[in-house]
């Protein structure tokens, strides 16, 4: 018994000094198959973000704050992508698994970080359609260049303080033991989950952060979007109804895509023992599809934007 409790001692008393992502969960053997396609959506995500950064920065037509704010969100999509998708080509491509702690609960702050400021900047070009179309005559005098950097540096301060508890709580975890996460990137449950010690803390701060900052962010998209339907309906003129909702297609698009997918990662945690590769694949995916798909949105659904980029290649 005596030695027993030694060595219990022993083995709480050790602590790993670096974590091993092991990529997929369930198919390692041929997980490198997916570098081809990740690669080509982080390319095409990286291409097309800098692609909309110059077509808003030569076109004098779209100095406006609906296109500063796009702008904004290129940088925010390609800092994301950029954060976790060269190290999962690297564990891909060159078995480059291990990643020490520091680096690991860097990556977690900076992941919630992104995550949050393009939730943040959803609501900002939410309420920037709702003055443009409910409050057409006071909208130059309400967005104007200053709001768009009061409202980004706003949102920059909330959710990179909001976000600091996250690896600052990991990271007082005790990692005793098991040192291998069954991920590509440093997730919060994925890291903590490996902890020797109670991590109900950790899993209480995810719960609340994501109801205080996703939550109230998606509320007052909707709130802005009612209000717009709402003032839409009244209009008289059918073509101007479409008109109006034409601005604001894209937009829902993207953000559809964004919120459902976090939705259904946050569902399909519950069952990571049964199907884990689900949650694993869809949090990578959401990570570097919205950086790609949000230009080609814009571009496709935006008349200016359009003739921006047919300028830019000197195409006709």
């Amino acid at each position: 018994m005596m030695f027993q409790d030694l060595r219990h001692s022993n083995i709480s008393k050790f602590q790993v000094s670096e974590f091993i992502l092991m990529g997929f969960p369930g198919i390692h053997t041929w997980q490198h198959w997916l570098s081809l396609p990740l690669a080509l959506l982080y390319l095409l995500a990286l291409t097309a973000n800098i692609l909309i950064l110059i077509i808003i920065k030569q076109e004098a037509t779209l100095h406006q704050p609906m296109y500063y704010f796009l702008g904004i969100l290129a940088v925010v999509d390609m800092g994301l992508a950029t954060t976790i998708m060269p190290k999962i080509l690297a564990i891909l491509w060159f078995s480059a698994k291990a990643i020490s702690l520091p680096e690991c609960f860097a990556q977690m702050y900076v992941i919630h970080c992104f995550v949050a400021m393009e939730s943040g900047i959803f609501v900002c070009m939410a309420i920037d359609r709702y003055v443009a179309i409910c409050q057409p005559l006071r909208y130059p005098s309400i967005v104007t260049d200053s709001f768009v950097v009061k409202a980004t540096v706003f949102m920059a301060l909330r959710n990179s303080l909001a976000t600091i508890p996250v690896p600052v709580l990991a990271a007082q975890r005790h990692y005793c033991s098991k040192n291998q996460i069954e991920h590509c990137l440093c997730s919060n449950l994925g890291v903590t989950r490996l902890s020797c010690d109670d991590r109900t803390i950790n899993s209480i701060y995810q719960v609340l952060l994501a109801w205080t900052l996703m939550g109230s962010d998606l509320g007052l998209i909707f709130l802005s979007y009612a209000l717009i339907l709402h003032s839409v309906l009244k209009l008289n003129s059918a073509e101007a109804a479409s008109k109006a909702l034409s601005t604001c297609t894209s937009h829902l698009i993207l953000i559809l895509f964004f919120y459902s997918v976090i939705i259904v990662i946050s569902i399909t945690h519950s069952a990571t023992m049964t199907l884990p590769l689900i949650p694993v694949l869809l949090n990578v995916l959401h990570n570097v599809i919205p950086p790609a798909l949000n230009p080609m949105v814009y571009a496709l659904k935006n008349k200016d934007l359009r003739q921006g980029f047919y300028k830019v290649l000197n195409l006709t």
